[in-house]
């Protein structure tokens, strides 16, 4: 009868297991909550990162087809400030950056334009501790002239 006794009160058994799911999820549900949010991070950067990559290049594009430098200038950051903002990118600062010594060159010698966009992304929305303000994202492109039209 004590052997009874002594196992009723022991800590091994079913008994033990109670409340045991209660005390996992609460240990586990904040880690799988950052855990997520540092997908939806690497889902931003990334979206993030191709519309610049796109805009650089329709950019360059755009400069490309103009027929001054002063005129290159000016569409392809309009281009770039378009089209980042039509892919819904919010930028904390962005540059457009565009070389146009292209249009120096002389008529019948190869020559091109090149855009560099920069836009700074904030993921101070996103509140994850630990997380970084903001990540600046730059992508260069290049276009060539046409040869034989006149600068």
């Amino acid at each position: 009868m004590i052997q009874r006794a002594a196992r009723r009160h022991s800590w091994s058994g079913p008994d033990r297991e109670r409340g045991s799911v209660t005390l996992e999820l609460a240990i586990l549900a904040p880690a799988l909550l950052l855990l997520l949010g540092l997908v939806v991070l690497a889902g931003r950067v990334q979206v993030a990162a191709g519309a610049v990559e796109h805009a650089s290049t329709i950019a360059a594009r755009e400069a490309s087809l103009a027929r001054t430098a002063v005129a290159a200038q000016s569409t392809a950051a309009a281009a770039a400030s378009r089209e980042l903002h039509g892919r819904d990118i919010r930028c904390v600062t962005s540059s457009v950056t565009v070389d146009t010594s292209g249009f120096a060159v002389a008529l019948g010698q190869p020559a091109t334009v090149s855009a560099s966009v920069t836009c700074t992304v904030s993921f101070a929305d996103l509140a994850l501790p630990g997380l970084p303000g903001s990540r600046t994202l730059t992508s260069t492109a290049t276009s060539p002239l046409d040869q034989f039209r006149a600068r």
